[in-house]
């Protein structure tokens, strides 16, 4: 039997940021959960499925691995949890409420990495083509230096938290759940500081902002991300700083819209030009280069330039131009050029089923519904 899609699980996106996931995990969690679902005997299946996929898509790696390979590429990573070892409901509320990986209580005074963040970069087509390299300035929490993320002043260290005893959560009976909650006191910490780090006033992290070079490669396209290991927020008491993600975002550009590795772009043309023929100039990647416009083409359509797109970031293929043509309706006319025009409008009316047959058909078309609807409205269509 085929797997479940973890992200269909969980109810979200693919592109679901690490928020989103873990609040779509409370919901399913608390929904699933077979004490609130007695009379249902896959509730412990469900519950098992939603808290393997949130085991898989709130790693990072995994995710990645998984978003590559399927679950082909977190075999023997997932699945693990369920009741009576890892993953139980327990983890679920330390999860939900601060405890356990990820959280800031249920471990007292660990150490815990700090949140990942996501910088929105604004590409000009160009760069993004090409590659380029773009300093970015990201204000985010980070360990204090003076304390090394304690709090605590130097030369002291916080004290066990009299409330909670150093575990960092509180128990609290909520109907027939027994919920676990960070310790109002110590917010979670299980330590106290009694004598604060003047630079962070206790808090163990400071906001700070930072410079960093960002080299980006050629080809990416909007919503492709980098990630800066070590780049995120700061970590609590101490802990590891999470991940900077920068995921691009494409400018509009003048001429051209971009689809994937293809180009697409509009080239007003002369109507003389679409009657006669000629050569138009189109910029490419690559350069000018002259594109044949063979006599009688129509407004709208669609020649192609093969390779003349975009190589991707992921392989060596190179996309297409797409060129579309749009005739351009002359202005500002003179008086002499007003008389020719109309000279050459009647000879094109004398001949218009052979110069200008999608017209002529049209009005074929249209005197035959006219014809059909006087009927209708006189009766002449009765038998």
């Amino acid at each position: 039997m085929a797997q479940a899609d973890y992200y269909e699980v969980l109810g979200v996106s693919k592109s679901a940021s690490d928020s989103e996931i873990k609040t779509a995990h409370r919901r399913k969690a608390m929904k699933l959960h077979p004490d609130r679902n007695p009379d249902d005997p896959n509730a412990e299946a469900n519950f098992k499925q939603v808290q393997e996929a949130f085991d898989v898509l709130k790693d990072p790696q995994k995710r990645a691995a998984y978003d590559q390979f399927g679950h082909a590429g977190v075999d023997g990573s997932a699945g693990q949890g369920g009741f009576g070892g890892g993953g139980g409901f327990g983890d679920i509320f330390d999860e939900i409420f601060g405890g356990g990986r990820g959280g800031r209580g249920g471990g007292g005074n660990r150490a815990f990495r700090g949140n990942d963040l996501q910088y929105n970069l604004d590409l000009d087509l160009e760069q993004a083509v090409f590659g380029t390299t773009v300093d970015i300035r990201i204000p985010a929490l980070r360990s204090c230096k003076p304390c090394g993320g304690s709090g605590a002043k130097a030369g002291t260290t916080p004290e066990t938290c009299g409330t909670c005893h150093g575990q960092g959560q509180v128990r609290i009976q909520q109907g027939f759940f027994a919920v676990q909650q960070d310790c109002p006191n110590c917010q979670g910490k299980g330590k106290v500081v009694k004598d604060p780090c003047g630079s962070c006033n206790g808090q163990g992290r400071v906001e700070e902002s930072k410079t960093l070079e960002v080299k980006i490669p050629m080809g990416v396209d909007t919503g492709d991300r980098i990630r800066l290991s070590g780049e995120g927020e700061g970590g609590i008491n101490g802990g590891p700083a999470g991940d900077l993600y920068v995921q691009m975002e494409l400018k509009p550009h003048d001429i051209f819209t971009r689809d994937g590795s293809d180009l697409r772009c509009t080239i007003p043309v002369r109507f003389s030009m679409t009657a006669l023929g000629g050569e138009v100039e189109v910029p490419t990647l690559n350069g000018k280069v002259n594109l044949k416009i063979p006599a009688g083409s129509q407004s709208g359509k669609v020649f192609r330039m093969r390779g003349k797109g975009v190589k991707s970031v992921r392989d060596a293929f190179e996309g297409d131009l797409f060129c579309k043509i749009q005739v351009e309706t002359p202005v500002n006319l003179t008086k002499e050029q007003k008389i020719l025009l109309r000279e050459l409008d009647n000879t094109l009316i004398e001949g218009s089923a052979k110069h200008s047959p999608e017209q002529h058909g049209w009005g074929d078309k249209s005197t035959s519904f006219l014809d059909s609807v006087k009927d209708w409205l006189t009766g002449d269509n009765k038998s």
